[in-house]
């Protein structure tokens, strides 16, 4: 069993794995430490099994590529920040 959070390369490596197993239908294992863009794209594409199309595959690089660099996180953060917000102006 691994401890801590796995570096960019475990995480590179993983996705790739787990993209090949999401467009041969295998579905997503558990535990990848991908975020839940990340997830869900891959879950897309292996629901679209055999059908799966290019677009599919970009999405999930796209939303990969947001959990490297943060935007998911950062978006992520954002929307609970305006629900928070909301709910405050509501309670006034």
């Amino acid at each position: 069993m691994r401890g801590g959070r796995p570096t960019e390369e475990q995480l590179r490596r993983t996705f790739e794995a787990s993209l090949q197993d999401a467009v041969s239908g295998r579905g997503i294992r558990t535990e990848t430490g991908f975020d839940m863009p990340t997830e869900n794209a891959l879950w897309d594409i292996a629901s679209a099994y055999p059908d799966v199309t290019d677009e599919l595959i970009e999405a999930a690089r796209r939303a990969f590529a947001g959990q490297l660099d943060g935007s998911n996180a950062a978006r992520w953060q954002a929307e609970l920040a305006r629900k928070i917000a909301e709910r405050q102006t509501r309670e006034r």
